[in-house]
Formats: structure tokens, C-alpha cells, sequence
């Protein structure tokens, strides 16, 4: 199809659905890789200037290039466990072929999108487009928000009570021994906590309940402008805790245990690439306490301003980990291709398959409905 075909097209859209089409446009991938290559080579050049020979330390040996393996095997089962996550929750809709596609979309939106933000517009978008019902697409969006919530929620005061506080960050002797990593970790596990208690009243207890106080809270002036987008999410939820009634306990604990999966895939992915590139000492106390912190990491990270966490991810890579990895330049290094293995590789595929499934699946389900319109 053309371009100017596409664009004519794209001019019958809805805002909302434009609003998507241009959070997946391939120039979205400039900011985030300006961002995060931008904070590695500015902490590359002031490390080089403080100590040149720094970088020698790594050996990149046969070992080093195993372990570096082993991370991406890791990667690939977290695909795979968030894939097999989206099978259960369509009940069979979609194939797994089809599941391993949408996760590359729904993680390439994900990358340029404020991590604050998050790519869930485009997952209700994506698989609405893909013929699936309101109540299911909703059921998946939402079911995903407090799955992972519940994961973090439940194994971060688990692990504070097993690794103690230094967990939250280097060094930290006590709960109250707080600096700006401290605060920013109480904060956002505070926030993470309520809105996944929110949604999880909403989908498990009590849905109408909560869409009446979304309409309540945005009917007061200051919040109006927000009615509209409130009492579509009051529906959603209404809808996805019908469908959750219909999911067995078996379902809910294999979509658990897809979660559980993967994101300590996740974790122990960056314990790989310290483990070969830094030559850190190993011990399975050792590796508790570093997934700990990496946890502790991810929850700060979600707070993060920039799309995908580009640059913020980076720039407190070692500030955070700087016991595990004593050198600042090894640290550049690895924070670098963990990023490039794990941020960057999905950026790049979803250059390529985002376009290929615009054009395959939304511009041929826009000709059939205009087609449908035109019979009428």
C-alpha cells in the first residue's frame, strides 16, 4: 500500500486510535536511543578522563561470553513466559505464534512510552484490532496490571525480611537510613500498592463499586476533564471481573507462574552479565541479595519520566549496584549491553514487525470495514 493510501486511511480514524498509530511510529525510537546511548557515552568519556586503564579489568574470556549466552537465553524464556501468559488469557484465541508477536508490539510500545505511562492504550488497541472481544481485552490488560503488581507487592517485604535493608540500597543499615534511593523506593512501592489493591477490588470484589467512585471523583471540577477516559475504565473493569469468574484456579496459577517467571528471568539476566563481565564473587546468598536490589531497581525505575526508562536506567545502573560491582567503568560496560540486550534488541524488532502488522492486520481490518459500511 502507499503511503498517500495509508495516510488518507489513517485521516478516518478515531483521536484515540490515532493517539496509538503515533506512539508506534518508528521516530519514536529516536528519543529513547538519543537518551540512553547519550548517558552511557557521557559516563564513558568522564570515566575514561578519571581513570583510562579502568576498562582493562574485563576479561573477556570464554567464560565471560557463556555467561553473556546464558542472559540471553534468559530473555528469550521471558518472552516466551509473557507469551504463554497472553495464550491463558485469550483462552485460545489467539495461537502462541500470534502471542509471541504481540508481546514484541505491546514491549516495543512499552520502550517508547514514558514508563510512567506504559503501554496499555496500546495493548487494549492492539488486540481489539486482532478480533478480540471487549470483555477479554480488557480481562488481559487489567489482569496483567495486577498480576505484576501482586508479584512485587508480595516478594519485596519477603525479601526485606530475608536480606534485611540493605536490599533497597548499598550499605543501608536501617528502615530509616534514607537517601534519595530510599525515598524514591518507599514511594513508588507505596504507589505501586495502591493501585494494584485498586484494581484488585475492582476485578476480584467489587467492580461496580469502583466505577462509581471513578465517575464520583472525576464529576468534581478539577478532575472533569478526565470523565470521559473514567467511565470507559469503570466498564473495562466491570467487564474483565465477569470473564475473570469464568477463569479456573489452574488458569490463575499458571498465569502466575508465567509471571513469577518471567521477571525473575529478568533479574537474574543482569546476575549473568555481573557474574561474567565483572568476575563477581557467586553464592546463593550472594545472588539473593543481588536479586534483591535489582528488584528494589525496577520498582524505582517505574518511575522514571523517560520512555522506557532510557537514560534514568543507565545513569543509576551502578549508584545501585555498586557493591556488587566495584568499578565504575566495568559497571558503563555492563549496564550497556544489558540495555542493548534487553531494551534496544526490542526497539530494533519492533521497527520491523509494528509496520509489517499495521499494514497486515489494521489497514485490512480498515478496508473491511469500510467495505461493510459501504454495502449498507
Amino acid at each position: 500500500m502507499s503511503k498517500r493510501g495509508i495516510i488518507n486511511k489513517v485521516e478516518q480514524l478515531t483521536d484515540d486510535q490515532k493517539k496509538v498509530l503515533h506512539s508506534l511510529r518508528a521516530s519514536r525510537m529516536i528519543l529513547p536511543i538519543v537518551l540512553g546511548l547519550g548517558v552511557v557515552g557521557y559516563l564513558l568519556w568522564r570515566q575514561l578522563q578519571a581513570n583510562p586503564d579502568g576498562f582493562a579489568k574485563i576479561n573477556w574470556s570464554a567464560t565471560t561470553f557463556a555467561w553473556i549466552f546464558a542472559a540471553f537465553v534468559l530473555l528469550i524464556l521471558r518472552h516466551l513466559a509473557f507469551s504463554f501468559r497472553m495464550l491463558i488469557l485469550s483462552q485460545g484465541h489467539f495461537s502462541f505464534r500470534k502471542c509471541v508477536e504481540l508481546i514484541f508490539i505491546i514491549e516495543f510500545s512499552n520502550s517508547v512510552t514514558p514508563t510512567t505511562v506504559g503501554g496499555s492504550a496500546v495493548s487494549l488497541f492492539v488486540m481489539t484490532q486482532e478480533r478480540l472481544s471487549a470483555a477479554r481485552t480488557a480481562t488481559i490488560v487489567l489482569y496483567k496490571v495486577v498480576i505484576d503488581t501482586i508479584f512485587f507487592v508480595g516478594t519485596l517485604p519477603l525479601l526485606y525480611l530475608i536480606v534485611g535493608p540493605s536490599m533497597v540500597r548499598p550499605n543501608m543499615l536501617n528502615f530509616w537510613d534514607i537517601d534519595w534511593r530510599a525515598r524514591l523506593f518507599y514511594f513508588a512501592y507505596l504507589g505501586m500498592a495502591t493501585y494494584g489493591l485498586f484494581f484488585f477490588y475492582g476485578l476480584f470484589i467489587n467492580p461496580n463499586l469502583i466505577k462509581r467512585l471513578l465517575i464520583f471523583f472525576t464529576s468534581l471540577p478539577v478532575l472533569k476533564r478526565w470523565r470521559e477516559r473514567a467511565e470507559k475504565l469503570g466498564d473495562e473493569i466491570v467487564l474483565a471481573s465477569v470473564e475473570m469468574r469464568n477463569m479456573g484456579k489452574r488458569q490463575h496459577f499458571y498465569c502466575f507462574l508465567m509471571t513469577l517467571t518471567a521477571w525473575t528471568c529478568k533479574f537474574f539476566l543482569i546476575s549473568c552479565l555481573i557474574y561474567g563481565i565483572s568476575a563477581a564473587p557467586m553464592g546463593w546468598w550472594r545472588e539473593l541479595q543481588l536479586y534483591s536490589r535489582l528488584e528494589s531497581m525496577f520498582v524505582i525505575m517505574a518511575l522514571s519520566p523517560s520512555p522506557g526508562g532510557a537514560g534514568f536506567a543507565e545513569a543509576t545502573f551502578y549508584p545501585f549496584l555498586m557493591d556488587f560491582v566495584p568499578d565504575k567503568g566495568v559497571a558503563i560496560v555492563i549496564a550497556l549491553i544489558w540495555r542493548l540486550m534487553s531494551y534496544y534488541l526490542y526497539l530494533a524488532t519492533g521497527a520491523v514487525i509494528v509496520p509489517n502488522w499495521i499494514r497486515r492486520v489494521f489497514m485490512k481490518n480498515l478496508e473491511e470495514n469500510k467495505a461493510k459500511t459501504e454495502q449498507k
